[in-house]
């Protein structure tokens, strides 16, 4: 039964360390050990004896360790010094630590619970050279106050406490009592096991945001190279920051002579300017048509204007808003991209057979 007692004693402990999780705290498990006087109590009828103690335990938080210990001593009796009075146990007992980041010197309070078994020696008539012996367990309960210097892996602690058994049954003349208390002063050491913790790095403070990362008017340029900060959606944006003109470039856009019909080639280019157009709604543009210098004026005044025409229809026709667009207007031949002398013979110059859209 005893034997149970002790085992439960432990495990116990040993569960309720094994529950705490370490933080910010050096929660490594640690071995301890002290000596010290045991100031018996008076109606014991035996001397004050030295003590000893071994354990091992653990800090379940920065504040609070667990320890479980065994204990022996092994003390004379008053009555007659050559008859022992031997006592030993365990004990599961918690300390609260009262300390500071800036202090080794963590003062503390302990209380725990513990089974204690006594074996003692007694005169028994009528035969006092050969003593009677007596044996039996008793629950305890342990109380104090210490100190622990904190010097790394190794720490020393100092205790002053009271341990009181509840015993009834010891072996003595007279009146029988029900608990006993005794006063225990102690010095000790705890001895850490395993690496030391590494300090947890905290994680360096995100870099604050510059204009170089910012875009205030989502325009694409970052603020430090934005000279115009106020851009406006849809507006083509240059390196610095600033609208800048959109050209849509209708080289090829040409018609055969005397024709204001658009030819295949002249088509597919127009598709792709429509889709630029869209591209960008602020854009509005005018549709211009010109010719070569052949023929009359006036003539060619009109056929310019049926050039522009035609390329205005077939872009309103594809989804082209007519109010993006100005005209059209035909500006016949007064508008050449070449000399009359270097025109191809027979006024053959088709780079002036030509409808240009021209940003507004």
């Amino acid at each position: 039964m005893n034997k149970k007692l002790l085992c439960a004693a432990l495990l116990g402990g040993l569960g309720l360390a094994q529950a705490a999780s370490a933080q910010e705290f050096d929660d490594r498990w640690y071995v301890s050990g002290s000596t010290g006087v045991n100031l018996q109590d008076h109606d014991r009828g035996t001397e004050d004896a030295i003590f000893g103690t071994v354990g091992f335990g653990k800090f379940l938080n920065p504040n609070v360790s667990l320890d479980t210990e065994l204990n022996y001593q092994n003390a004379h009796k008053n009555i007659n010094r050559n008859l022992w009075w031997s006592q030993y146990g365990v004990s599961v007992d918690a300390r609260y630590h009262f300390r500071h980041a800036d202090s080794k010197f963590w003062p503390y309070v302990r209380g725990g619970i513990g089974l204690q078994r006594h074996e003692e020696e007694f005169n028994s008539a009528p035969n006092p050279i050969n003593p009677g012996r007596h044996k039996d367990s008793n629950a305890a309960v342990n109380l104090g106050v210490g100190m622990q210097l904190n010097l790394g892996r190794v720490n020393v602690r100092t205790e002053v406490g009271s341990r009181i058994d509840f015993d009834n049954k010891q072996a003595r003349i007279g009146s029988q009592e029900n608990l006993f208390t005794d006063v225990l002063a102690s010095v000790g050491l705890t001895m850490a096991l395993g690496p030391a913790p590494v300090a947890a790095v905290a994680p360096a403070p995100a870099p604050l945001p510059t204009c170089a990362d910012m875009d205030d008017d989502g325009d694409g340029v970052n603020n430090c190279n934005d000279k115009c900060p106020d851009s406006q959606a849809g507006q083509t944006i240059g390196p610095d920051g600033c609208p800048v003109p959109v050209s849509i470039d209708l080289k090829g856009v040409n018609f055969d002579f005397d024709k204001a019909t658009l030819r295949p080639d002249a088509v597919a280019i127009l598709s792709e300017a429509t889709e630029i157009l869209k591209r960008y709604p602020e854009l509005k543009v005018e549709v211009a048509g010109h010719t070569d210098q052949c023929g009359k004026d006036d003539y060619n005044q009109k056929l310019s204007e049926r050039r522009a025409k035609a390329v205005y229809d077939y872009l309103t026709s594809n989804g082209v808003d007519a109010g993006r667009l100005a005209g059209p207007n035909g500006y016949g031949e007064s508008r050449p991209l070449e000399d009359k002398g270097q025109t191809m013979p027979g006024c053959k110059s088709e780079i002036n057979r030509r409808t240009e859209l021209n940003s507004q």
